[in-house]
């Protein structure tokens, strides 16, 4: 380890030279981590989060103003990487495109983690195909109100429909409330063919298990449950892969399970201070995925035994082309930051002290929305049970922060 200028070290990682700037930077301060740790937790699980990342592209998710703001979405590799780091042009459906970074090796994961990376972000493509996903996400997104029992209990049928398929799912915490199965197959569908087996794995999950998960897309209709995400197969759509840290103040981690671990294990034990004893203990429980490689037919099958999935109703008659929803929702307000959101919640709860105590937990939503390259904040409340002579009525937001207002002012 030598020292550079800029209070920056060089590490010799893997036969590179890798620059960590500010080395003693506090990225956690409940736990003490410093950047440094963090690239030190990288290249100690290298392995196992190359497993999930490696040699695809990722969006560069930079929490560069540290954990308590908001990270910014960089697509385009900076133009000074270094040559260990590969690059992959993506195509994106509104006509434009982005070089992204691929890594492919530890020192890969400690430049991106130098940069003000925590998770790690990778598309499910390869950079040899771009077009063809070879892994299939299955998220598991709990609804307020929901616990980790029922979170596991749709994870234990999510992978009886998988087998059923032909196909194996791998458990790993998301690293925040839900958990995520990732499954290997082959490279020889499009995104809309991944898609569509996703959904209908979801609508099958939800078949079999009704009031415990729901594939409904539209967030005031899904009740106190488990969401099964097939969106996040959609082509521009990236998760938080294996062994990523996530930006919560325990510095918790995304963990790969074994499935025997699956009903008693929970997702605050994983932290970066744990998972690095566990690694060193246990090493990767998902170190044969690559070899459980399967195909979709199955599920393509039963997509067509299904028939076409409800849509949710669109078009609210008043010329604006927005959906109208079946459900009774004002909008509270759209904020830049969580913080406020919360604060404009509160202050919406102190006006309508009345109809809180009707809410459930699934009726109020909070979102955060990806912008152009942040995310924004959204606040709804749903009044479907507020009786309908309670219910207020949609009142001036807020706060109505504008997320595409810098857009315009560029292109302007």
């Amino acid at each position: 380890m030598a020292a550079a200028k800029d209070d920056a070290e060089v590490l010799e990682i893997g036969g590179h030279d890798v620059r960590v700037s500010h080395p003693g930077k506090v990225v956690f301060p409940e736990p003490g981590l410093t950047k440094l740790d963090l690239v030190r937790y990288y290249v100690a699980v290298a392995d196992g989060a190359l497993r999930g990342a490696g040699g695809r592209p990722m969006v560069l998710k930079r929490f560069v103003k540290g954990i308590a703001q908001e990270p910014f979405f960089q697509k385009r590799v900076p133009e000074n990487h270094p040559d260990f780091i590969d690059t992959a042009t993506l195509h994106y459906a509104r006509g434009t495109s982005a070089e992204e970074a691929v890594v492919r090796d530890a020192a890969g994961l400690a430049w991106v983690v130098n940069l003000g990376c925590l998770d790690l972000n990778p598309h499910p493509v390869r950079a040899e195909d771009l077009d063809h996903p070879d892994e299939l996400r299955v998220d598991l997104d709990p609804m307020p109100g929901v616990d980790w029992s029922q979170i596991v209990d749709v994870a234990m049928i999510a992978r009886d429909v998988l087998e059923d398929h032909g196909l194996v799912g791998w458990p790993k915490t998301s690293g925040s409330r839900g958990m995520h199965l990732l499954v290997r197959i082959a490279p020889d569908w499009t995104y809309s063919e991944v898609r569509l087996a996703a959904e209908t794995l979801a609508r099958e999950i939800e078949r079999r298990a009704p009031g415990l998960a729901t594939a409904r897309w539209w967030k005031e209709e899904r009740g106190e449950s488990v969401f099964v995400d097939f969106n996040q197969n959609a082509k521009d759509r990236t998760v938080a892969s294996a062994y990523s840290v996530r930006p919560l103040p325990d510095a918790r981690v995304s963990t790969p399970l074994d499935w025997s671990e699956v009903p008693t294990r929970r997702p605050e034990e994983f932290t970066v201070t744990t998972v690095l004893e566990r690694y060193a203990e246990l090493g990767d429980p998902h170190a044969g995925i690559d070899d459980a490689v399967g195909r979709l037919d199955g599920l393509l099958r039963l997509a067509d035994e299904l028939g076409p999935a409800e849509k949710a109703p669109r078009g609210s008659g008043d010329g604006s082309g927005r959906r109208q929803s079946s459900m009774p929702l004002i909008e509270v307000a759209r904020t830049e930051t969580k913080p406020e959101a919360l604060e404009a919640l509160d202050r919406w709860k102190a006006a309508h002290a009345g109809v809180v105590g009707h809410l459930s937990p699934a009726d109020v939503m909070v979102d955060g929305m990806r912008g152009s390259s942040s995310l924004w904040y959204r606040v709804r409340v749903n009044l479907q049970h507020v009786p309908e002579g309670q219910r207020p009525e949609q009142e001036p937001l807020l706060v109505d922060y504008d997320p595409w207002e810098a857009v315009r002012n560029r292109g302007s």
